[in-house]
């Protein structure tokens, strides 16, 4: 069969969580799922709100009429209201239902933003270490992302952004709270990425838009509250999704919203609805929006991931390794015991331990651990890293 010469390349060189799920399964079946500590995959392990379950139920007992036909391509307006409305209380800025528009989950939701902004050889920056899919969103556009690396604590470096950005810099895409380090961007740094943007577009006569993906703001620790990027830039689009926040990762349902104060909006908005349509997610899951409508302030059991972190984390330190304390999300990022990660990941696949290399996500020497499993799985992987760690001491 004769498929795309880059889709060939790009399955080539694979994903490594992909290639971890594969491993994974082989091992599961070889020595017993209960044998196996698979900390590699991002899948909400906590089940929706009591509320979702509510709502469901009503909808299913009571359906109103036409509740799976096709609705207007942004979405139900009803829908798109209770988020404008619940993000103005949030951020304190007037948003309205012409600022948002409902999607397939925030990876349809990127993908609609990148398409209506870009044109080829044009360049998006992001920040490593960063989640692996930017690569192939900004090039199923005809775009080209532009790393940068982070500083020592995984926090933007502004100095090295600011080197990165060229005449071709068309957006800037940031990921906060951060997959897969955790850490949270704090105001300061936004507020200096706002100003670093606004210079860059009087001194080169462009126009860069802040792309910030956002599945994780609602899972924040140790009482932090979230910078808004909103706040630090106008021409800013956050594109987010309820699959950690409500733990609906399987219905593929979020939103884009659009800056109230975004030049040319309107133009925008048009843009980001033609897109949704034409790209062929024609509009977000009709069920869901009716659903999630009533949901916008409710959230899973936060307190139950953050405990899960905590355990984490002290199993690691206790053992020797150096991780970055993560603020949010569900993932930590340790450096790796060996220089070469992809080799202690082989090395913690012989001891059951399933992690991704940090050169999945542009960061080598590191690797990722996600602690949305249940405890159990916690404690058994912590016990093959303490072993893991000895053996290399003891080298």
């Amino acid at each position: 069969m004769q498929i795309s010469k880059q889709v060939n390349t790009d399955m080539t060189q694979g994903s490594w969580i992909r290639k971890m799920f594969e491993a994974g399964a082989k091992l599961k079946q070889e020595f017993g799922e209960s044998n196996v500590f698979d900390l590699s995959l991002g899948n909400p392990i906590m089940e929706p709100p009591e509320a979702f379950q509510q709502k469901l139920s009503e909808l299913a007992k009571n359906p109103p009429p036409g509740m799976h036909r096709y609705m207007p391509n942004a979405g139900y307006k009803d829908t798109r209201e209770a988020v404008a409305n619940n993000l103005s209380s949030e951020i304190g800025m007037d948003f309205t239902s012409e600022d948002i528009v409902m999607c397939c989950g925030a990876g349809g939701g990127l993908n609609v933003v990148l398409k209506s902004l870009l044109d080829p050889g044009d360049e998006v920056i992001t920040i490593s270490p960063y989640f692996v899919e930017y690569g192939y969103y900004v090039g199923n556009h005809q775009g080209l992302l532009v790393v940068c690396p982070s500083k020592h604590n995984f926090m933007p470096d502004i100095d090295q952004i600011a080197e990165s950005i060229s005449a071709k810099t068309k957006a800037i895409l940031i990921n906060s709270p951060n997959n897969p380090t955790g850490v949270i961007y704090p105001s300061e740094t936004m507020h200096q990425l706002g100003v670093l943007i606004r210079a860059k577009e009087a001194e080169l006569g462009i126009s860069i838009t802040l792309i910030s993906d956002e599945p994780y703001r609602k899972i924040l620790y140790d009482d932090l509250t979230y910078p808004h990027p909103f706040r630090y830039h106008n021409k800013t689009i956050v594109v987010t999704s309820h699959s950690k926040d409500l733990g609906l990762a399987g219905e593929r349902i979020g939103y884009i919203a659009i800056h109230p104060l975004f030049p040319e909006k309107a133009t925008l908005l048009e843009a980001l609805v033609f897109c949704n349509r034409t790209l062929g997610f024609v509009n977000a899951p009709a069920l869901m929006q009716r659903i999630t409508k009533d949901l916008q302030k409710a959230t899973i059991d936060v307190g139950a991931y953050q405990s899960k972190r905590d355990l984490l984390y002290k199993g690691l330190i206790d053992s020797g390794y150096e991780v970055t304390w993560p603020q949010g999300a569900f993932y930590m990022f340790p450096k790796s015991p060996l220089n070469d990660d992809v080799a202690f990941t082989e090395m913690m696949l012989k001891h059951k331990v399933l992690i991704v290399p940090g050169s999945g996500f542009g960061t080598a020497g590191y690797f990722r651990l996600s602690y949305c499993v249940e405890d159990s799985v916690i404690e058994g992987a912590i016990s093959q890293f303490q072993k893991a760690k000895a053996l290399l001491n003891n080298a």
